[in-house]
């Protein structure tokens, strides 16, 4: 969900870093071909996870979430030379779509693309991560945050999406996804192992720094 005003968004769109056209090839296939294209990272919220992976300059990034592949093309953007990002998704039927633009994008080296259940898949990770994204089913968050912190190096960050949940964080009757929101969010709050901060960009980015 966009919370400002149409106006205000188009402005800041124009004063914005242009994505370039293969993430603008990539936001418009999504949303001819794929089911719930707003899932999709798109321009401003993909140029906050660019700006804040070339900001922390990581070796290591972890994205739980893969969907089309937008988000991790510009997180790769930060990486360092050789460095590596593991992305996990558990929907095969994108994986010729995500593998292409990932090719195109310059980044296939560097991007470990893998098919699978991320609760499964993340304890098998024998490295540390400077910066992990979390951006998959939201009844999971608490969970996932739980599998990770122990591999994120000292100074390194997680974030999470989609944390405001179209402004439901705040309605008197949540649902199931909403009261996980909800949890992971009070739970960040009070975990003395991170120091925090909410962004209101897009749905909301819970920006977290390991201590």
């Amino acid at each position: 969900m966009d919370f400002l005003p149409e106006k205000l968004q188009e402005y800041i769109e124009q004063h914005s870093r242009y994505e370039g056209e293969l993430l603008y090839q990539l936001e418009r296939e999504t949303y001819q071909k794929v089911l719930m294209p707003r899932m999709v990272s798109g321009h401003i919220q993909g140029q906050v996870l660019r700006m804040l992976s070339l900001m922390i300059k990581p070796t290591t990034i972890l994205e739980i979430g893969t969907f089309t592949g937008y988000s991790g093309i510009c997180l790769a953007e930060g990486l360092k030379d050789h460095g590596k990002l593991i992305t996990i998704d558990i929907n095969k039927e994108l994986e010729d779509m995500v593998k292409s633009y990932f090719k195109n994008s310059g980044f296939e080296s560097q991007i470990d693309y893998r098919i699978g259940n991320a609760m499964h898949i993340i304890p098998t990770l024998a490295c540390n991560f400077d910066l992990v994204f979390i951006d998959a089913d939201k009844i999971n968050y608490s969970n996932y945050f739980d599998l990770v912190i122990d591999k994120v190096n000292s100074g390194g960050f997680i974030l999470a999406d989609n944390v405001l949940w179209s402004g439901k964080v705040i309605e008197s009757k949540p649902d199931v996804d909403t009261r996980a929101l909800i949890a992971f969010n009070d739970k960040i709050q009070k975990d003395t192992r991170v120091e925090n901060v909410l962004f209101p960009v897009r749905d909301g980015i819970m920006v977290m720094r390991k201590i």
